[in-house]
């Protein structure tokens, strides 16, 4: 049987458990889990826009404009109209002859700071939108006028996550022509007289531009994204492998 001093004992026990149950409670709704799962880390707010800002301040560091401006048109529509036969190929020697059939190439400067940023589905790659636009002003030896040309083509590059024994890079998986997206439109010229010169020129430039590009472009992403700051990589590459969506700005 108990004693006195046992039940004050017992007494004292059971409030101390208790207390310590009461301390222990789960709140009203929320009931444990055996199978929770760890929470995600913390996204840096503006991965994309850091992204987008590296990929264009690196670009034109990399002399992007320059390279655009340099690129061999004239001697690609000669060699193309040297093989060329009948009246295409004709007006096509025709403009190329002169040493100064083609006078001008620039580039448009809005377009190539409109970078666009699109993750894919499963949250494991990047794709980067790279419009570019040039201006090609052709001087046409017969009628004694320019003819100018709109050229627009976008390049998109796709970025992913490789791992290897020295860890995991962020690397250029992809680079080429967005399909569709090469855009010729005369801005400038006598459509009616010269109509089949513009046909020439721009099936010329169908065929050459995209790859001429490409291979201008391309090299330099990948040059951007081997110098990017070690720890935004980082970021990028742990939201990656996780497949987490990134929040985009529009």
């Amino acid at each position: 049987m108990f004693q006195a001093e046992d039940l004050v004992v017992f007494c004292g026990l059971l409030a101390q458990t208790t207390a310590m149950l009461d301390g222990m409670a789960v709140p009203k709704g929320q009931a444990p889990s055996m199978d929770a799962t760890p929470a995600l880390p913390n996204v840096p707010s503006d991965l994309a826009g850091g992204l987008k800002s590296a990929l264009s301040n690196g670009l034109l560091s990399g002399n992007l404009l320059g390279i655009l401006k340099s690129l061999p048109l004239l001697d690609i529509l000669k060699a193309q109209g040297g093989t060329s036969t009948g009246l295409l190929g004709g007006l096509l020697r025709d403009v190329t002859s002169i040493p100064n059939g083609l006078i001008d190439l620039k580039v448009t400067d809005v377009p190539l700071f409109e970078l666009g940023l699109v993750q894919s589905p499963d949250g494991h790659r990047l794709y980067v939108n790279i419009p570019l636009g040039l201006i090609l002003t052709v001087k046409m030896s017969l009628l004694g006028s320019l003819l100018e040309l709109a050229v627009k083509l976008n390049i998109t590059a796709e970025l992913s996550v490789v791992q290897d024994e020295q860890g995991s890079h962020l690397v250029l998986s992809d680079c080429t022509q967005s399909p569709g997206s090469l855009e010729i439109s005369l801005l400038d010229g006598l459509v009616p007289i010269v109509q089949n010169l513009i046909d020439a020129v721009t099936g010329i430039l169908t065929q050459v531009f995209p790859q001429l590009i490409q291979g201008m472009v391309c090299p330099l992403v990948n040059g951007i994204l081997s110098n990017l700051n070690v720890t935004f990589v980082h970021d990028i590459v742990n939201v990656l492998l996780r497949g987490i969506q990134i929040v985009i700005k529009v």
